[in-house]
């Protein structure tokens, strides 16, 4: 039974007043699968039917809750089977329908965004799958709420280079047909390795086969709260030091997430999943996981030390998370999205960050390449090569990675696109011209490590 004690409560209310803490979503993750149809109308009607009628309740009961425990919940969102394997049982060659379906039944309910149009295709593309990425960019471009992820890598398969650089050309189809909006569609497109099933955030949620029929996983933050721990700390604190504060604020971080999941999951009558423990930073100034690398000691995040750091910080999280709760699951760390961090915007800015070293701070974060923004005439090829990097990081060393890459049409390096909201701001960075593109046109299967053979 979890108990909380005033004295946490009166912490937990500290938090939330002064330094950003907030649950940062609550997923609703569906099974769909019993809405597979041969006819396409049909299926998305199922579909919509489907979602509005089993998340109609998940709003108003977050609400409630942020009510009555005072703890803000930012977002509602829902996660459902990945549509590929619902397209398999038609033929069209376009089932933007379906992604219609999902945006018309996110919008009924009121959800911020709803993820699952995706498919994984790390060990071969089928029918369904060909056919599902093919759709992406109208789909991302015609709705508002829908969000695509494609696995292409793991450990056990290695990396599907083929698919690889066709996601690089869905990126760049799908920036040129969002275009009016800085290629936002971008924003809602995440390229995986070893892509979870029970992640509540986006843009990568979807409902894995290995999940009940539904299931209330919530996604926690909380940088600012660690940053204020970390930057009272006297300025002599050693790194074991830091890293038992970190790891002592996580656990209460965590504890109010558990309590949130049990009482949502309970009132929505589901079971309930996991808790993502990941630090989710926000524009806000201080909520930012650059800043909490840089209370740490390295003068401006991006410099030399910021891999040191944010590996201690993503460390301290998930021991310190793992004590808050047994359900831990999702991708659970520290994220690193370039738009949606003041921190890192302002590093990149200052010419202290640049791609190669968010590639190198991959390596021990919570997911890695996420929301950059690069020009909009950079080649396919070299977008496959930057996604390929991470996905080789991930397969080797059996983690999760993933790139939300952004090629803003008509914009070049030193120009700035503005997305508002939880997305921010970004200055559109460099991109290294010597891109291995012979390797991506080679194609077929980079074999997986040696590592992969466990059993």
């Amino acid at each position: 039974m979890l108990n909380i004690s005033p004295e946490e409560i009166v912490e937990t209310l500290l938090m939330i007043t002064q330094q950003n803490l907030d649950i940062r979503t609550v997923t609703l993750g569906l099974s769909l699968e019993d809405c597979a149809d041969e006819d396409l109308n049909v299926m998305s009607e199922k579909v919509y039917r489907a979602v509005t009628e089993r998340a109609e309740r998940l709003v108003p009961v977050c609400d409630a809750i942020s009510r009555e425990y005072g703890i803000p919940i930012v977002n509602k969102r829902i996660a459902v089977t990945p549509m590929a394997q619902l397209a398999s049982a038609c033929r069209d060659a376009d089932v933007t329908p379906l992604a219609e379906a999902l945006d018309r039944a996110a919008r009924e309910v009121g959800v911020d965004f709803v993820g699952g149009f995706s498919a994984l295709v790390h060990k071969g593309t089928g029918d369904g799958d060909a056919r599902l990425i093919a759709s992406i960019p109208h789909a991302l471009s015609t709705t508002e709420r829908v969000c695509a992820s494609v696995n292409v890598a793991s450990t056990r398969a290695g990396i599907n280079m083929d698919a690889v650089l066709r996601m690089a050309e869905a990126i760049k189809e799908t920036a040129a047909l969002t275009a009016e909006r800085d290629s936002f569609g971008c924003g809602k497109l995440v390229v995986f390795s070893n892509m979870v099933e029970d992640n509540p955030f986006m843009a990568g949620a979807m409902h894995g086969a290995g999940e009940p029929d539904a299931v209330v996983n919530v996604g926690i933050s909380g940088p600012g709260v660690v940053r204020a721990v970390v930057s009272a700390l006297p300025e002599d604190a050693d790194l074991t030091s830091v890293a038992e504060a970190i790891k002592a604020t996580a656990f209460k971080i965590t504890r109010a997430g558990e309590l949130i999941a049990r009482e949502a999951a309970r009132r929505l009558g589901v079971q309930m999943g996991i808790v993502d423990l990941s630090l989710a930073p926000t524009p806000a100034e201080g909520d930012s996981v650059a800043d909490i690398i840089e209370a740490i000691g390295v003068k401006r995040c991006g410099g030399p030390g910021t891999t040191t750091a944010l590996a201690l910080l993503n460390d301290a999280v998930k021991k310190g998370g793992a004590m808050g709760t047994s359900s831990t699951g999702g991708l659970s760390g520290a994220f690193i999205p370039v738009s949606e961090d003041a921190g890192m915007v302002r590093a990149v800015t200052d010419g202290a960050l640049t791609l190669e070293k968010l590639e190198a701070m991959t390596s021990v974060c919570s997911v890695g390449l996420d929301m950059i923004v690069v020009p909009g005439d950079t080649p396919p090829e070299t977008l496959a090569a930057v996604i390929a990097d991470a996905c080789a990081i991930g397969v080797i060393n059996n983690k999760t990675t993933a790139t939300r890459l952004i090629p803003a049409a008509g914009k070049s390096v030193g120009d700035t696109v503005e997305y508002g909201g939880l997305f921010g701001a970004a200055p559109v960075m460099s991109v290294n011209g010597w891109a291995g593109t012979k390797l991506i046109r080679r194609g077929g299967r980079f074999p997986a490590p040696l590592g992969s053979l466990r059993n």
